[in-house]
């Protein structure tokens, strides 16, 4: 099983299975979530939690599964920062073709009129 998804999933039983809570503390899109629980629920065979809406409650393999990913957490190696940016600014993008470079020998290209 990835961290990734055991981290997730560990995210959401904190936030008591409130699935809009934990993707947004997690910074992930809400359908994202539930794909990281489907993928889990394949992976371990049996459903992982019970209930609709406020009424969601673990099932024992969703428990054990708990367990069982905060003991790989905690041993693994914490993630990798992202690295820094770069000083400097960003590039600007162009709006538009702009104008054609100037070829000896050819007529200069016009500017083309501003649509409304």
């Amino acid at each position: 099983m990835k961290i990734a998804l055991l981290r997730r999933y560990v995210a959401l039983v904190d936030n008591d299975l409130h699935f809009p809570r934990a993707a947004a503390a997690l910074g992930i899109p809400l359908p994202s979530l539930y794909s990281t629980v489907e993928k889990l629920e394949t992976e371990v065979g049996h459903p992982l939690i019970a209930g609709e809406g406020a009424h969601r409650t673990l099932t024992p393999a969703g428990s054990l599964l708990l367990e069982e990913a905060k003991r790989q957490i905690a041993a693994a190696p914490p993630p990798a920062e992202k690295p820094a940016a770069k000083a400097g600014g960003k590039a600007k993008a162009s709006k538009g073709k702009g104008r054609a470079p100037i070829v000896k020998g050819q007529p200069k290209p016009y500017k083309k009129r501003q649509g409304r």
